[in-house]
């Protein structure tokens, strides 16, 4: 089955509102096997709601509307589906008696205004709603579906769950989507791509096949992998297999193979290692600690974080030689090592992270270019640290993310005790 998803609302289309229902409802469809092609937001407008869901309508084997079944003019959904598909509303005298049940309750006489929401196209079921005044409606036309649910999430998300359970998956007929993601560091997606390609290239003949969709995030490439087959033991041996392939091409840029964050992987191989971790920055101004930190439990594995951001405090929390500094520069590779052993040593840790750059705008120079970060890690795994020097590329934000990303994966990489050699230089995001 192919689905489309219609959130309809005006405030949905500007900066102030954000629809988040889309993404639970595609999470729901795609559970039970129903692909999500299409996602539209419209307007309170009741005829270019009209046009759209028809549109949507003529091409997909079901249409969730969220949003517009309230009761004020502007709540247009029921209006449009009824036109588009030639079912009059009809007023049901069953959900009149609910509403009006539910302001009873609280010692309320209902506003004539809500008896709109007692609307319901000729032929649709009606879904009950537990948690506020407008009920979703379910209609069976042409062979299709259409869902109406309300926009609140509260009210929207255990309709869908109950629709999915009582009515979807029947007509999904067993047929499941399996997904796995990789999330890769240290490489650009143009990279990733030149390995991954003559390999992901290959299972579209298989059968069930298995698409491919690489995807480029701040500071990560994402390799999304699925399938849809009724046997789950089937395609989850079929994922493995593809899966033990990209990792021959890809090896350890491979972070994680369960949707987990970099911070948390690098939280669990402290964990298992019994370690914990202290970390001195500069220029990402906390960044890479709130990120380890971000993860619950956490605190089994961070020791401390602090910020460095002048000279003097360099030397007074992590030991940094004034001489040093004068030597090379706030900003160089002694320094961060400096950083990274002080900051150690102070806390009494395992690993110790040091990050010292220019996130910008002004203070760069032809030397050392705004972007400059340098990084050094050490463990006591190791007998001496290992430090870098990279050019990151964008702005202040920008900067400051792949500096904080890329002293994580570092470290990951030095756990795993094997090759450090990767080109986060040259990330984009």
């Amino acid at each position: 089955m192919k689905a489309a998803i219609l959130a309809v609302g005006s405030e949905l289309l500007t900066s102030a509102k954000t629809d988040t229902n889309s993404l639970f409802i595609t999470d729901v469809l795609n559970g039970i096997g129903i692909d999500v092609v299409f996602k539209g937001i419209v307007g309170d407008d009741r005829a270019e709601l009209t046009v759209q869901f028809l549109q949507a309508f003529e091409r997909m084997d079901l249409v969730v509307l969220t949003g517009g079944l309230g009761p004020t003019d502007d709540d247009v959904t029921r209006e449009a589906v009824s036109d588009a598909l030639g079912l009059p509303l009809q007023e049901d005298a069953s959900v009149l008696a609910a509403i009006e049940e539910r302001f009873a309750k609280r010692g309320w006489e209902m506003p004539a205004v809500n008896r709109r929401q007692a609307q319901v196209p000729r032929g649709a079921v009606v879904l009950a709603n537990g948690n506020g005044t407008a009920p979703g409606l379910w209609i069976e036309h042409n062979h299709k579906g259409v869902a109406l649910l309300p926009g609140p999430p509260r009210e929207m998300r255990p309709m869908l769950q109950a629709l999915a359970e009582e009515r979807l998956a029947r007509r999904a007929d067993g047929v499941r989507i399996h997904r796995r993601v990789l999330k890769i560091a240290g490489r650009a997606e143009s990279r990733v791509e030149e390995r991954v390609q003559p390999i992901y290239s290959t299972w579209l003949r298989q059968t069930p096949p298995i698409d491919t969709t690489i995807l480029a995030a701040p500071g990560q490439i994402e390799l999304h992998l699925t399938t849809r087959d009724r046997d789950a033991a089937r395609a989850a041996a079929m994922l493995d297999a593809a899966i033990a392939q990209l990792e021959t091409a890809i090896g350890d840029d491979i972070f994680s193979r369960d949707g987990k964050r970099l911070e948390a992987v690098l939280g669990e191989m402290l964990l298992e290692r019994g370690w914990r971790i202290a970390i001195a920055e500069s220029c990402t101004g906390g960044l890479t600690t709130s990120r380890l930190t971000d993860i619950p439990g956490s605190s089994a594995y961070v020791e401390l974080g602090v910020v460095v951001y002048s000279n003097a405090a360099k030397t007074a929390l992590c030991g940094v030689p004034e001489e040093l500094i004068a030597a090379h520069g706030a900003v160089s590779e002694p320094v961060a090592v400096a950083l990274a052993e002080g900051i150690r040593a102070r806390a009494g840790v395992e690993a110790g992270i040091g990050i010292t750059g220019i996130a910008g705008p002004g203070g760069g120079s032809e030397q050392k270019p705004v972007g400059t970060v340098c990084i050094a890690a050490s463990l006591a795994s190791r007998s001496e640290p290992h430090v870098r020097t990279f050019r990151f590329v964008g702005g202040r934000e920008m900067i400051k993310t792949f500096a904080s990303l890329a002293a994580l994966d570092m470290t990951r990489r030095l756990l795993l005790e094997r090759g450090t050699d990767v080109d986060w230089n040259v990330m984009r995001g």
